[in-house]
């Protein structure tokens, strides 16, 4: 073979070697960085792809499907001075290769060193009866921590699960603690039942006093008031009265005294007390009342509804006659 054949075979070898360092087949649920003279330019999705040989050569191989690390065992200790033993397991999914590549160094020992850091975070703040009855808070609480802490390293948190909790060997000190702390739990909730309730009756007695009281107010103000009226009334009245007998008008002093005497008695008779009333009235006295009501008929009405008035009163009384003895009503 000549040096002309010699040189077209290696061309030849030279350009195949060439194609095959361009042409990339990224498997499926893989992400490939791509690295120019050191430097990440982008990455290649699953499928075939084309690349500068000798220029640019594939960087991080990232696994995109998602993934499961197991968390070693740990003791934490507890809320109330408990040592338990724990273990789990996170899932977790890389979402952006180009930050997984170059924002951590150790991806996976980085998940497992702060998964383990928040177990003892979250479960040193709670007791021990909470620790072994509160499974799936403890869950939430780590997966919300832990999945904040690697969003800026292109990944998520999709779960994390406690496997198994050990508890101490010293089983039956640790029930005699955990019964004193329930027992001081109910004590305190009962005092501090017994105090809202005894603030409540304070409260309601004090709203009952108030409440009469305003009513006691306002029933004197009521009282006060009628009393106000009906001396006004009355004042109304004698002011009405004495204009009258100003005026000469003494009829209406005759009636007004007359409806004073009648009231005095009926009142007299209404009281319960009272069983037998000696009534020390003289037929003149009621005469004379019954002529001043003439009076003021006779004013009123004309002078004859006064003189019917007065025939009947002569027919009915005798002109001269001795005076009434005082009458007893019945009994």
């Amino acid at each position: 073979m000549d040096g002309f054949s010699i040189f077209a075979i290696a061309l030849v070898l030279l350009v195949i070697v060439t194609l095959f360092a361009g042409i990339k087949t990224v498997p499926q649920g893989y992400d490939w960085t791509i690295e120019r003279f050191g430097k990440y330019t982008r990455t290649l999705t699953p499928g075939l792809n084309l690349i500068i040989p000798y220029f640019d050569r594939v960087g991080r191989k990232m696994n995109m499907m998602e993934q499961v690390i197991n968390i070693p065992e740990q003791e934490v200790i507890t809320k109330d001075n408990a040592t338990v033993t724990v273990d789990g397991v996170a899932f977790f999914q890389v979402f952006n290769a180009a930050k997984a590549s170059y924002e951590v160094a150790n991806l996976n020992q980085a998940i497992i060193v702060l998964t383990m850091t928040n177990i003892r975070s979250v479960m040193g703040s709670m007791d021990l009866d909470q620790v072994l009855s509160h499974r799936d808070e403890i869950n939430e609480r780590l997966l919300r921590v832990v999945d904040a802490a690697v969003s800026p390293w292109g990944l998520k948190v999709n779960r994390i699960e406690i496997k198994d909790i050990v508890p101490p060997t010293d089983l039956e000190a640790m029930g005699r603690q955990m019964k004193a702390e329930r027992v001081k739990r109910a004590d305190i909730l009962q005092a501090e039942g017994q105090r809202q309730s005894e603030i409540l009756r304070a409260e309601g007695a004090k709203q009952g006093q108030i409440l009469q009281a305003e009513g006691r107010r306002e029933a004197a103000f009521r009282d006060a008031e009628a009393r106000e009226r009906s001396a006004e009334a009355e004042a109304k009245a004698t002011q009405m009265v004495s204009e009258a007998i100003a005026k000469g008008d003494v009829a209406a002093l005759n009636y007004f005294i007359a409806d004073k005497y009648i009231r005095a008695f009926g009142q007299l008779a209404d009281s319960p007390n009272q069983k037998v009333i000696m009534l020390p009235i003289e037929a003149t006295s009621i005469l004379g009342s019954l002529a001043g009501i003439g009076e003021i008929a006779r004013a009123t009405f004309g002078e004859s509804a006064a003189s019917a008035q007065a025939a009947a009163r002569r027919a009915s009384v005798p002109s001269a006659g001795p005076t009434l003895p005082p009458v007893a009503p019945p009994k």
